[in-house]
């Protein structure tokens, strides 16, 4: 009987797929550029990776993420080295500052063609928990905002001020949660959009540096 799938086997099982898929002859992607079809290509690999060793629900559109599953509640996004970033569904604003409400694993590819290969090279592989899948920038001032005493009218200014996706009643919601329970510091950048726009850059590189971000890099 094959044993259900956990954050922790996702972690192990990911950096075993990233290795043994860095050896193979890709052909179905030769000559292929668009970055969209290598992320779907990589993410179903793994999916049958981890459906031939455990028991694991397997996302749809309906559900939203790859990985459903309530031991895991993970979406995986695969990205090129060249601009490691990828889009996102836009549920609300609150995304931004208190994280997307799931958690990420990031896969981080070098894709090399010859005429007659493909070899996908994983540089990076980096589980976010959800936590810490909100905006760098803004929960770090906003953190310190709070630390230094401001009140619900600075925080709805400073949320003004970002051009944060709402209106007046959104950002006083939101300010009044940020006083009550301050966010916790988020390792994305996120672009406002109603398509949220990720960059992992800084999430990639922690080197294991940061509670609730593993890295792990070839």
């Amino acid at each position: 009987m094959k044993k259900i799938l956990t954050i922790e086997e996702l972690m192990k099982s990911a950096k075993i797929f990233c290795e043994t898929a860095s050896e193979e002859n890709h052909i179905e992607l030769i000559g292929v550029t668009d970055g969209k079809a290598v992320g779907t290509y990589v993410e179903h690999k793994f999916q049958k990776f981890l459906q031939k060793r455990y028991t694991v629900e397997i996302g749809n559109s309906a559900k939203g993420i790859d990985l459903p599953g309530a031991t895991v509640q993970t979406d995986i996004k695969v990205t090129s080295i060249a601009q490691p970033q990828s889009s996102c569904p836009f549920q609300n604003a609150r995304q931004k500052i208190f994280g997307l409400g799931y958690n990420l694993l990031v896969f981080v590819y070098d894709k090399q063609d010859e005429e007659d290969a493909c070899t996908l090279l994983f540089k990076y592989c980096t589980f976010i928990e959800k936590e810490r899948t909100a905006d760098f920038t803004t929960t770090k001032r906003l953190c310190e905002m709070v630390s230094d005493g401001a009140n619900r009218e600075d925080i709805i200014g400073f949320l003004a001020d970002k051009e944060l996706p709402g209106d007046e009643i959104v950002y006083q919601k939101l300010a009044d949660e940020i006083l009550a329970a301050p966010p916790k510091q988020g390792y994305l950048t996120i672009s406002n959009a109603m398509q949220w726009r990720l960059q992992y850059k800084r999430a990639i590189t922690l080197d294991n540096s940061v509670q609730g971000v593993f890295n792990h890099a070839w």
